[in-house]
């Protein structure tokens, strides 16, 4: 797909941004707006409140970066606040998203002079703790830590002049309505602060939370109706529940991915299916909710370098991330929920590239589908399973079982104590 497809016409160096954030707009290699970035970045640079909805992988993170680095540089801190008090709070529903979004941040931000600070739970507690104490003026997080250093006095609100939501209709889902609204309550009235709200669907419960929280927005729809990208290949194929790892691993050889993420419902078929990828010579990974956060960290930064080819994860994965050139999405498992189809399938294609998504409807996930189609407002291609097409499938060698440890005198636990004889 052509550049022009996937960008407008309109300049960054015409819209009205301070120099320091056009310096790192320069050196992020961004020259012209995406759709999302021209409707919206007029209206939040004017200074008023933007509601924006737009597919995944299409700016909006830039867009909203570039509005909060612009309105601190030409707005003062207000009179009184403390070095460690916030003037931007940018809220994410999940750690891999908060950490994206500071990494934008350090590059867009480079030259502005502002001090970003990056918390989210699981790990860095008191390091994370020490960076507030230090001085913050964009402050980055996910909203439960967030909360925690907030009741510790840590920092206070009261200095926000911006604030933002990423992903909101993902904070319903995760169950975190409460903690953002006891954020927002916290905050400066919306009339006094610029609220920039930004997600990939605007659900009637989203719209509420904007009315409630702030200040007459802007609303902005960027291709509403297009739920999903116009340049995903989609595919079905309907395999029995014994067919889906041969198919798998058959597509797999055939299609030959670069960079692969193969998405399933459950913690524990994640691990079996990167057993039996890894028994077949194919370089895999597992995120999900039970990789320590270091760990998940490391993982996607060799995927996102191609050193490892195929990441199976859950839908921890599925929301917020941008991970470049991926080439192919498998829906090992078809997922419960509409939305999380739309924003699987959005790791490809992203920023107007072709990939390909793969969906099998197995026998336990079949009934999502038709759900699915009425979300998407169109049908997937269907195509037969091939006999050609199911592989040969090693199967993975049985890892040892730990031994439980020996308790007292020896003995493993549960293991009876042997009966004493009589003493002679």
């Amino acid at each position: 797909m052509t550049e022009q497809t996937v960008l407008t016409d309109k300049t960054f160096s015409e819209l009205d941004i301070p120099d320091p954030v056009l310096a790192g707009i320069r050196e992020a290699g961004f020259e012209r707006c995406t759709p999302i970035q021209a409707e919206t970045l007029p209206v939040a640079l004017a200074g008023q409140d933007v509601a924006g909805q737009a597919q995944t992988g299409t700016g909006k993170t830039a867009a909203f970066l570039i509005a909060t680095f612009a309105h601190l540089l030409r707005h003062d801190p207000p009179p009184g606040r403390r070095r460690n008090d916030p003037r931007a709070v940018i809220l994410a529903p999940t750690r891999e998203l908060a950490i994206q979004i500071h990494r934008d941040a350090e590059v867009l931000g480079r030259h502005t002079g502002l001090r970003h600070v990056l918390v989210y739970g699981g790990t860095g507690y008191e390091s994370q703790r020490q960076a507030l104490a230090e001085g913050v003026d964009v402050l980055i997080g996910t909203p439960g830590r967030v909360i925690d250093y907030f009741k510790q006095r840590i920092f206070g609100l009261k200095a926000v002049q911006v604030m933002v939501l990423d992903e909101a209709d993902r904070m319903f889902d995760l169950g975190f309505i409460r903690d953002i609204r006891y954020l927002l309550r916290r905050m400066p009235p919306p009339e006094r602060r610029l609220g920039l709200l930004f997600s990939a669907t605007l659900s009637l419960r989203v719209t509420e939370l904007a009315y409630e929280h702030m200040n007459n927005p802007r609303w902005i729809r960027i291709e509403p109706d297009k739920v999903t990208a116009d340049k995903v290949r989609q595919v079905v194929y309907f395999p029995s529940n014994e067919e889906k790892m041969p198919l798998l691993i058959g597509l797999m050889r055939c299609m030959a991915p670069q960079r692969a993420l193969v998405f399933v419902n459950t913690k524990r078929e994640a691990d079996r299916v990167r057993d039996f990828l890894r028994a077949n010579d194919f370089h895999a990974g597992v995120l999900s909710g039970d990789v320590p956060q270091r760990r998940r960290q490391e993982l996607l930064l060799r995927f996102q370098r191609g050193e490892l080819p195929v990441l199976v994860a859950t839908d921890v994965a599925a929301r917020g991330l941008h991970i470049p050139d991926v080439t192919h999405v498998f829906n090992y498992d078809l997922p419960q929920d509409p939305e999380d189809y739309v924003h699987r399938i959005g790791r490809t294609a992203r920023m107007g590239a072709v990939g390909d998504a793969v969906s099998f409807a197995c026998e336990t996930y079949a009934f999502s589908l038709p759900e699915i189609e009425a979300y998407i407002g169109h049908r997937i291609p269907v195509a037969a399973v091939d006999k050609a097409l199911l592989a040969e499938v090693r199967t993975p060698e049985r890892r040892p079982r730990r031994r439980p440890p020996r308790g007292h005198g020896g003995r493993r636990r549960g293991e009876r104590a042997p009966r004493r004889g009589r003493r002679d």
